[in-house]
């Protein structure tokens, strides 16, 4: 009996001197990858529209159970806003080209004028009225879609 337990550890010193020299001679091991340490968050931009590359760049500042929930609901409710945008702004184009395919081109001029109106900068279009010589463009609903289109989302 003896035997066999200095037989277990003779085997057990020998396998700690492998393991040892072969840690040595290969370098060791690298663990895991560095973490950032918090307040190194990467938030999605504010000041334009989100890109394709925007939403892998995000990064969050990791807390004790977790991403900190306040930084990724507001990238959530960023991207839903730019989503929502981008689906409205799709729904105006759709409505111009029908308009203008079906020869309307009022329709078509007053649904562009509102599009730019809506994306130029917040400087331009301050709330002031309009001069008496500007024409008042008042945007109505879009006009009905073909039977085989969706319509556009409504805010």
């Amino acid at each position: 009996m003896t035997q066999l337990w200095l037989f277990i550890v003779v085997a057990l010193v020998v396998g700690t001197i492998v393991f040892g020299v072969t840690v040595l001679l290969s370098g060791g091991d690298s663990g895991l990858t560095p973490v950032e340490p918090d307040g190194q968050s990467v938030p999605l931009p504010g000041d334009r529209p989100l890109g394709e590359d925007d939403l892998g760049k995000t990064r969050f500042d990791t807390a004790w159970r977790g991403y900190r929930m306040a930084q990724v609901d507001q990238a959530l409710q960023r991207a839903a806003y730019d989503i929502g945008y981008k689906s409205e702004l799709i729904g105006v184009l759709e409505a111009e080209v029908t308009a203008l395919r079906e020869g309307r081109t009022e329709d078509a001029d007053a649904l562009r004028s509102a599009r730019e109106a809506a994306i130029a900068p917040a400087s331009s279009t301050e709330t002031s009225a309009p001069a008496a010589d500007e024409p008042v463009v008042e945007v109505a609903e879009a006009p009905p879609a073909a039977a085989d289109e969706e319509p556009a989302e409504q805010r």
